[in-house]
């Protein structure tokens, strides 16, 4: 098997929707922002705030090329796959898979996150704002687009069955 690297804005369900597709497949799963966290022992927040944000995506940079020669399922961060280098090292080694979920609900699920530096630093219009402008770049830095509405075993379904 391949991997499958599932990217899309905060709160599309990442994290949640690997955990069950992992499960299913058979397979290990690596949460991108966990394994910053853990690689760097320090916080997104603190990585942010002590570090900057270039400092982060930078890393982020460097945990997909080490995910990558790894099999199995990868929840990236939200802004992982925006850029290309990002996406071209994932789609060389796996599948890159959109969960698309509406703006609104995904909001719902990151209001008041306070893991989450970039939901904390903007308004709701600014979030909006930023889920728009990334939506194009999600789509053109996949292969695969799964509908992310439905429960979480109903998007790995999904997955499943357009990986295949």
């Amino acid at each position: 098997m391949r991997s499958i690297f599932l990217c899309g804005f905060m709160g599309c369900g990442k994290s949640t929707v690997g955990k069950i597709l992992a499960e299913k497949l058979g397979c290990e799963l690596s949460d991108m922002d966990d394994y910053i966290v853990e690689r760097e022992g320090m916080t997104i927040p603190q990585i942010f705030s002590e570090k900057g944000e270039r400092y982060f995506r930078e890393t982020e940079t460097e945990v997909i090329r080490e995910l990558s020669q790894k099999n199995g399922v990868i929840a990236c961060g939200g802004g992982a796959m925006l850029k290309k280098e990002n996406s071209d090292i994932a789609s060389e080694s796996g599948t890159v898979v959109y969960i698309d979920v509406p703006f609104e609900v995904c909001y719902s699920r990151i209001s008041g996150d306070k893991n989450r530096p970039i939901v904390m630093s903007n308004t709701k219009e600014e979030l909006e704002f930023i889920y728009d402008s990334r939506v194009p770049l999600y789509r053109a830095n996949s292969s695969v687009t799964a509908d992310g509405n439905g429960s979480a075993d109903e998007i790995a379904e999904r997955i499943i069955t357009a990986v295949k």
